[in-house]
């Protein structure tokens, strides 16, 4: 059987680890090279597979044939472009991107097979489907709220799962997100604003994540929930996204096309 090559970076982080994992444990990857930040105490270091740690991904990229990248929004625009310059595919979860950074991201993707998703969980993908599908269902009768859980360390917020939630809900109820999102209430707010979609943060603790869509009525509300107990889902998905990315022609994807639910 003919392994896939994958390259991950952030090598010595929590995902980096629960990503080596996964790819060890299945049986159609290979670990082909793993990327920490200069001055790493990890760079160097030689890996079971017979690879050193590098802290540049052009000194390895010639090894794999697809980037897995959970880093920063500067650091995966680094990657993409280097993957596009060496004709490598790429899957990123990074979220926190400007708008400035997705439109050079974008020149980038287009060149090569590559996806972007704000969460890798095959359960939170489901979720985009079904909260979008209860939206439709339920109608403008309901007030939308989207409430996410994170751990302390998190930087970004909201977190890139809610604002995908949040956009497949609006999308769904025909209303633009930014016109009606609403991230924030304090003092006298006045009455809730029908077809407003709130976004809530809350940090704290080790909370690896938690999302629920809640459709509140008169006399009754539905909440639809995900929670993350580990981050291995996160890296499995992540894997099963490069096994089937590698097979497509250049473009950009998303996991509705990897679990077949687009």
């Amino acid at each position: 059987m003919t392994m896939t090559k994958i390259i991950i970076t952030g090598f010595n982080g929590r995902m980096g680890q629960a990503l080596a994992q996964a790819i060890r444990e299945n049986p159609q990857a290979t670990l082909a090279g793993a990327i920490e930040r200069p001055g790493h105490s990890q760079v160097g270091q030689k890996e079971a597979e017979g690879f050193e740690v590098v802290d540049d991904l052009e000194k390895c990229i010639n090894a794999g044939e697809v980037v897995i990248d959970f880093s920063s929004p500067e650091a995966s625009l680094k990657h993409a472009a280097i993957c596009a310059q060496h004709n490598k595919a790429i899957v990123i979860r990074t979220t926190g991107f400007n708008e400035s950074q997705k439109k050079e991201l974008q020149s980038y993707l287009k060149k090569i097979p590559s996806l972007m998703a704000p969460n890798m969980s095959v359960g939170v993908n489901v979720l985009f489907q079904v909260a979008a599908e209860a939206a439709r269902l339920l109608g403008d009768d309901y007030h939308v709220e989207i409430i996410e859980a994170h751990h302390a360390k998190k930087k970004d917020a909201p977190s890139g799962t809610a604002l995908g939630l949040a956009e497949s809900v609006a999308s769904a109820l025909k209303r633009n997100l930014k016109e009606v999102a609403n991230y924030h209430r304090e003092g006298l707010t006045g009455e809730r604003p029908q077809k407003e979609i709130g976004i809530q943060t809350l940090r704290g603790g080790d909370i690896v994540g938690d999302h629920t869509v809640l459709f509140a009525g008169t006399g009754e509300r539905l909440e639809l929930t995900h929670r993350a107990t580990s981050r291995q889902n996160f890296a499995q998905g992540a894997v099963r996204a490069a096994l089937w990315l590698v097979k497509q022609k250049p473009g950009l994807y998303s996991m509705k096309e990897v679990l077949g639910l687009a």
